[in-house]
């Protein structure tokens, strides 16, 4: 029934509403996950601590590059994911996404180990000075142990929008964002654990891991059109190269702000008010996050109806899709004549 009811949606309904009912708890979602962010500067702003902001705020280009990497395989399987149902091939589709979802596991533990040993340097590379740098070392640890959980916890959203269960994805991610909220002072604060900074990460990497246990519950349960299943395992570099190209583009925007905010932290290092600079910087950008999110949010919205609408073949389905997507996200201009196949000419001159 719910497979049915999610083919109609990716299918059958018209191609702007279908982009709007997946895209709402999508955006609803992303914003769930700035809450992390949010919170956890506005907690670590009560301990006034001007080195525990600019601690924070040092680990902003890090938390840029593990969502990068974090969307380069989730976006790439829900894409192609979206394809092989739209085609009818759900073999294809359960193989495609456990295999990344695989994959991602591995990865997720490459980056905590590595991450982990390599803490200073990174820290250091990212701006940090003598005296943040044994806070961004605490509050980074955790994010790095959040990867495990992250990367395959991304791709398990991303196929569950791709199959236009979109109501798991939100319950998942929204969940882990109010437990945020409620752990972050109990770990933080003398009242509580008393753990500081490193409380605020602690906080957040176990609402993380709250989120993806909600995610495999789904999947392993059998609720989910996507099967995860043991034999449906088989990495190979065609579907790794294929997963890849689809998902950079959607990384390319969060690694360009990594760059940038990386160059600045480095440029502000040597300044008398280094520490207050990048404080304020850090704040600033993870509030920027928030615009980047909605747009994300719409965009993850589209993917999957065009997916879909690509696999089953339907032209005009994938085209209309594409046209409301350019108009909802950069206004109308512009996007009435892009077609990502050829046009084919009208018989009437007038059209």
């Amino acid at each position: 029934m719910a497979a049915k009811q999610n083919a109609s949606i990716l299918g059958e309904a018209k191609p702007s509403k279908a982009i709007i009912k997946l895209a709402l708890p999508a955006t609803l979602a992303l914003l769930a996950k700035a809450v992390y962010n949010i919170v956890d500067t506005a907690y670590i702003g009560m301990l006034k601590d001007d080195i525990a902001l600019t601690a924070v705020g040092v680990t902003v280009p890090l938390l840029l590059i593990m969502v990068s990497i974090e969307n380069i395989f989730a976006a790439g399987a829900a894409v192609l994911a979206g394809r092989q149902l739209g085609a009818k091939d759900e073999d294809g589709a359960s193989r495609t996404v456990t295999t990344i979802i695989g994959l991602s596991i591995v990865i997720g533990a490459i980056l905590c180990v590595g991450g982990i040993v390599f803490i200073e340097p990174l820290m250091r590379a990212f701006g940090a000075s003598e005296a943040s740098l044994p806070l961004a070392k605490d509050y980074a640890f955790w994010m790095f142990v959040a990867a495990l959980a992250n990367l395959p916890a991304q791709s398990m959203n991303c196929a569950a929008r791709a199959e236009s269960s979109v109501k798991i994805s939100s319950i998942a991610v929204i969940t882990g964002a109010l437990l945020n909220v409620v752990l972050d002072p109990v770990f933080m604060f003398d009242w509580g654990l008393g753990m500081g900074v490193e409380g605020a990460s602690l906080a957040t990497t176990v609402s993380q891991f709250v989120t993806f246990f909600i995610l495999a519950w789904f999947y392993l349960s059998g609720r989910s059109v996507i099967k995860l299943r043991l034999r449906s395992f088989h990495p190979s570099w065609k579907l790794i190269k294929t997963v890849t190209v689809i998902g950079i583009p959607t990384a390319v925007i969060q690694i360009c702000l990594s760059v940038a905010s990386s160059l600045t932290n480095i440029a502000a290092a040597p300044l008398p008010d280094a520490d207050n600079i990048i404080a304020a910087y850090g704040v600033v950008q993870r509030l920027i996050l928030i615009g980047c999110y909605v747009v994300m949010g719409f965009m993850q919205g589209y993917q999957p109806v065009a997916s879909y609408a690509f696999g089953a073949k339907q032209e005009d389905r994938f085209h209309q899709s594409v046209r409301f997507a350019l108009k909802g996200s950069a206004g109308p201009d512009g996007a009435g004549s892009c077609r990502l196949y050829p046009a084919v000419p009208s018989p009437d001159p007038a059209v």
